[in-house]
């Protein structure tokens, strides 16, 4: 992978998101992939659970947001990429994510994990 294939991913996941629908998924992701929508949680295994949790998490393709990345890094398969999104309809409307993903060799994502923040949301900070 390099900078502009992760960029292309990028957008075609956006687009994904923004399509009615979840039939674009199995292009963007292995059949078999794993996707941990935190650093902490299990992995949701497989496209097709992928599939339900994309309908069950978004209010529609409709659903009216900006997104913008940036890469920060890649490494052979693997790439870092912050992502910004703003929804505008939703409290916290704010997310800053870090997607840590890794490719198979045909540039589709075998790995996704995600590491989101909210405004005010806890930083794991002892005080």
């Amino acid at each position: 992978m390099d900078r502009t294939a992760v960029s292309q991913w990028v957008a075609a996941y956006e687009r994904a998101w923004r399509t009615p629908g979840t039939s674009s998924l199995s292009a963007l992701f292995t059949p078999d992939c794993e996707y941990l929508v935190s650093p902490w949680a299990e992995p949701l295994v497989g496209v097709e659970a992928l599939a339900k949790f994309w309908e069950d998490g978004r209010d529609g393709p409709d659903e009216p947001f900006t997104m913008s990345s940036r890469i920060v890094a890649v490494d052979g398969d693997t790439a870092v990429v912050r992502v910004f999104v703003d929804y505008h309809a939703d409290d916290p409307a704010r997310w800053r994510d870090l997607w840590i993903i890794r490719f198979d060799s045909s540039g589709r994502c075998a790995h996704f994990e995600e590491w989101p923040f909210a405004p005010r949301q806890p930083d794991g900070q002892s005080t």
